[in-house]
């Protein structure tokens, strides 16, 4: 659910340049072996690993070089394919409009292209901070919260007028409150400015593929569930259109079906830590379903494909012939539910009567856009031992989104959505990078690994890190024995570190 999880590079250790020598230590373990499907021989899927939040500082210098060069070799030697970054709007415009700073990412980029890894880079303009896990804080551009704290609905608001300056709303899109130009003008100029900067890793291909932001933690959705509000796991979240400019939008949306007393946001719908069950919006056979419901649902889900299809339009003008890719967020509690309140809150139409993704991806394709999806490590009996009153359905959910972008053919990536280090999850995800017995053999674009940390740096955790890989690049891998889910297997004469 956490999809930013801030790992400071001070804390890694400065490890070795090889750890080529890990596969040839023996595991000790007595844990009985299960059937693993062997991916030898099956398409090669890229794998990237996402570089830590804090990796380039607030001045835009990148910090601790020697360090991650060290960290960049051990991947290396995984045989990754590329690391992933954030390339932070309040850190490059952070102090006036149309002025960027990218310096810390171009001495980074360098060294990826010596190390000849790929990139990929993500247009990051929202906030980073705020969500379980973060321990750093990258506003938005101050220039950006100046004008907030005079014009505040220039932010995503919930019905009780609470503002949330992660991102901005779709509301501004097109209205020019921000020194003169719309949102949609600032990201363009923004991801036009990075285009011309970094032209060369453009033209020899070391970007091999642009993420373009689209909300919070850079998903396509609203933030109808944020940490820093309170909102807690299961919670069905918060419906986020209350600013002026999205209420207008709804006023205009409800006079053109006739009905102006439409214009207003649910009055049942409960606040972020409800279940569906205690609201009479989304409960089974609650207002959700009722012709004001079905009404409201649509305007809002619509807003958020017409906020993708602006963006991407001119993303695609600012990065012509290059891979272009939108994240969206795996929201799978209470998806076994009639309503899926949580995804509604979060502006997917997708309750059990309607496909809310298949118009996601028709929009997607429309621009010829790559889908990121998130919790493809996942596991539904996982989650009904955890939490059996969320009534999640993760690999449900995966396997409806992934079908959703196959069928109108375009390519599908993805990422885990919590931290992953035991054989179980990796073999989910590669279950869900190569489905078993596809009749079109369909298979995922990419994988992107969130995160290097300094517990993917534990010898044993990289071995299979680096077991997983292989198997992600169709390669053959020795039968290893499996570790115990809630214990490290021990490598013989190691100090669970990665050797030099």
């Amino acid at each position: 659910m956490v999809r930013e999880r801030a790992e400071r590079t001070e804390d890694y250790p400065l490890v070795g340049d090889s750890v080529d020598a890990v596969d040839d230590q023996p595991a000790v373990s007595t844990t009985q072996k299960f059937q693993e499907r062997d991916f030898a021989g099956t398409s090669y899927v890229p794998v990237y690993v996402m570089l830590p939040l804090g990796i380039i500082n607030m001045n835009c210098e990148l910090d601790d070089v020697e360090g991650l060069l060290n960290q960049l070799k051990i991947l290396k030697s995984a045989n990754v394919d590329g690391v992933m970054i954030d390339c932070w709007w309040g850190i490059v415009e952070a102090h006036a409009p149309q002025v960027y700073n990218w310096s810390g990412y171009a001495r980074l980029f360098q060294i990826v292209r010596d190390l000849k890894l790929k990139l990929q880079v993500v247009m990051s303009f929202h906030e980073c901070g705020g969500n379980v896990g973060d321990d750093m804080h990258i506003p938005l551009p101050c220039w950006v919260v100046e004008i907030g704290q005079s014009n505040p609905d220039i932010y995503f608001t919930n019905k009780e007028g609470r503002r949330n300056t992660e991102c901005l709303s779709w509301g501004i899109d097109k209205e020019r409150v921000l020194k003169g130009r719309t949102a949609v003008e600032v990201y363009f100029d923004y991801m036009r400015s990075f285009r011309v900067e970094f032209d060369e890793f453009f033209e020899n291909g070391i970007i091999s593929e642009i993420e373009v932001g689209l909300g919070p933690c850079g998903e396509l959705r609203y933030p109808s569930y944020p940490a820093k509000h309170g909102w807690r796991y299961p919670g069905i979240g918060e419906f986020q259109c209350y600013d002026k400019y999205l209420m207008k939008s709804l006023t205009k949306a409800a006079e053109a079906r006739g009905h102006s007393f439409w214009a207003r946001g649910p009055d049942n719908a409960g606040f972020y830590n409800s279940a569906p069950h205690e609201t009479g919006f989304f409960c089974d056979g609650g207002d959700y379903d009722s012709y004001y419901g079905r009404f409201f649902l649509k305007w809002y889900s619509h807003v958020l494909i017409d906020h993708g299809d602006r963006v991407l339009a001119l993303a695609n003008l600012a990065f012509e012939g290059t891979c272009i890719a939108v994240k969206l967020s795996g929201i799978h509690w209470w998806y076994k539910t009639a309503s899926h309140a949580a995804e509604l809150t979060a502006g997917f139409y997708n309750p059990s009567n309607c496909d809310g993704y298949a118009p996601i991806a028709t929009m997607l394709e429309k621009h010829e856009a790559a889908l990121n999806f998130t919790c493809v490590e996942l596991r539904t009996l996982d989650q009904h031992e955890d939490f059996p009153e969320a009534l999640a359905d993760p690999e449900g959910l995966v396997w409806q989104v992934l079908n959703a972008a196959w069928d109108v053919c375009i390519p599908v990536a993805s990422e885990n959505a919590l931290p992953c280090h035991d054989r179980e999850g990796y073999n989910k995800i590669l279950e869900n990078a190569k489905p078993r017995n596809d009749p079109d053999g369909r298979h995922l674009s990419a994988f992107t690994y969130l995160r290097l940390s300094p517990v993917l740096m534990e010898r044993d955790n990289f071995m299979e890190f680096k077991r997983f890989v292989k198997r992600m690049h169709g390669e053959a891998v020795p039968d290893l024995q499996v570790k115990p889910n809630k214990e490290h297997t021990k490598l013989q004469g190691t100090d669970g570190q990665v050797a030099n």
